[in-house]
């Protein structure tokens, strides 16, 4: 399933900005650029989520 930037946003829980700062900042989530339209893959962003998932609020960050 592939998400505009607002759906994609709401899925993760933040706001649409955010995804836009990230993507001009590059590096943090992956998108897809189709002519002038943005997507971004479910998958993506699941995975995504599973890689910041921390058991305790010592552990690190995931490196990127």
């Amino acid at each position: 399933m592939m998400l505009n930037t607002k759906q994609a946003a709401e899925y993760l829980g933040l706001k649409p900005v955010t995804l836009e700062a990230w993507r001009v900042q590059g590096g943090k989530l992956a998108f897809l650029k189709l002519g002038k339209a943005v997507r971004y893959s479910q998958s993506d962003l699941d995975a995504f989520l599973a890689s910041h998932k921390r058991t305790n609020t010592s552990q690190a960050g995931a490196a990127r």
